[in-house]
């Protein structure tokens, strides 16, 4: 069965992060009811080209992998009808989640003090930029400046004398969909206590902070980052360059225990006993990092990234290689154990990650393209009790729109 099957939840998002959670919530069973403007979400028309991919009718995984498990209607909400629309469908709902900025929510009166007192049980999810306190609170923000420039992503996990990173599109916004998942969750659990829906919030910025955890914290202690890879605490750690011009990632805690098994495996049996390279705390105190990461780089020179990830296998020492998404295209573990699937479409099938959360007593969902703008408008509205006289005359009135073709939304039709 599906966990979250019998859940109602109207989704007013854009672009990813809490798109996202919606996706995920639908994957795990929900019933997710997506309200777009006239213009559709952003994601369905602009982010295809940001992303190098197809947009189209048939084809557009740049929109559809923050929005697939949803029914789609298309509202104006800048209209009496479509606002009571709206509102009949938050009347409804179990949760509502959206990342529209509070003034604007205000302004329609989709904020969580008005929704609380109409609503008292609902559960309003918000993905926000910065915050909810604070000159910053109604602030535009997205991934790569929230979480990745002002969380600390950027500035921490640079090597050292380098430029930052280049991420992929949404490195932050799909980590911020799962910890919003996971309070709207929480508060689900809490409203079957105490009866009352709660206002559940994620911001980028503290989510790219949590996931620096323990840089935060060890860079008080006299730890600081960014580090350059010759200068890491643990030598062992690391990222190292093979013979074949590709990248292995070792990862051994226990320096002074690997440390004469790794010397060994490298053919440099000579300093495994060494009494300063040997032992941790001693690299760190002489500041010896850099001399030991060039031992261990020539080492490593020595063999093909498949040599290193053979013998580092059979010695139970956890090396893997430093995949791109081609590799995991063809990564047997990814592949039997769905952490990505095939999106169906008629060209041919595209990969596209899984929620990554499983359970047992329910398969892992198919990723079934999403349908056009508007395409559940008639249907919902008549499950909120609207005639089809009623639907023929908001939609006459411009309040509602039905199934609108992509290319209408590009003015090329």
């Amino acid at each position: 069965m599906l966990p979250l099957k019998g859940l109602k939840v109207v989704d007013l998002t854009t672009f990813l992060a809490t798109p996202t959670t919606g996706r995920v919530l639908g994957e795990w069973g929900a019933d997710v009811i997506k309200v777009e403007a006239f213009k559709g979400d952003p994601c369905r028309t602009n982010q295809a080209v940001v992303f190098g991919m197809p947009s189209s009718d048939e084809e557009n995984l740049a929109f559809d992998m923050a929005n697939f498990h949803k029914r789609f209607v298309a509202l104006n909400l800048k209209s009496e009808k479509g606002l009571e629309v709206m509102m009949k469908l938050l009347s409804e709902a179990d949760v509502f989640i959206t990342n529209t900025r509070t003034k604007s929510l205000a302004k329609m009166g989709l904020d969580w003090e008005s929704l609380h007192e109409k609503f008292p049980r609902l559960i309003m999810g918000h993905g926000i930029g910065y915050g909810k306190k604070g000159d910053e609170k109604d602030a535009a923000g997205f991934d790569v400046t929230c979480y990745m420039g002002r969380g600390g992503v950027f500035g921490t996990t640079v090597n050292k004398g380098d430029a930052p990173m280049i991420p992929t599109n949404g490195y932050g916004d799909f980590q911020c969909s799962l910890f919003l998942a996971s309070g709207i969750l929480a508060a689900v659990i809490g409203r079957e206590q105490s009866g009352v829906g709660d206002y559940v919030t994620c911001s980028l910025q503290h989510a790219g902070i949590y996931a620096l955890s323990t840089g935060m914290v060890s860079a008080q202690y006299g730890n600081p980052y960014p580090k350059s890879r010759l200068e890491v605490n643990n030598p062992l750690n690391n990222v190292f360059h093979s013979k074949d011009d590709k990248w292995v990632v070792l990862c051994l805690p226990e320096y002074d225990r690997d440390w004469p098994r790794v010397m060994h495996l490298i053919g440099r049996d000579d300093l495994a006993e060494h009494p300063d390279y040997s032992v941790c705390q001693t690299v760190n105190d002489k500041g010896l990092a850099p001399e030991v990461v060039k031992i261990l780089d020539e080492g490593f020179a020595q063999f093909t990234r498949e040599e290193l990830l053979k013998m580092f296998s059979e010695n139970d020492m956890p090396c893997e290689p430093a995949q791109t998404p081609l590799d995991i295209y063809e990564d047997e573990n990814a592949l039997v154990n769905e952490y990505i699937k095939q999106v169906p479409y008629p060209a041919g099938g595209r990969w596209c990650p899984t929620a990554p959360v499983q359970f047992e007593l329910s398969e892992t969902a198919e990723l079934t393209p999403t349908d056009k703008l508007g395409s559940a408008t008639e249907d919902v509205m008549k499950e909120l009790g609207y005639t089809d006289e009623d639907i023929k005359a908001a939609m006459e009135d411009g309040a509602v729109k039905g199934a609108t073709d992509l290319a209408v939304l590009q003015g090329k039709a």
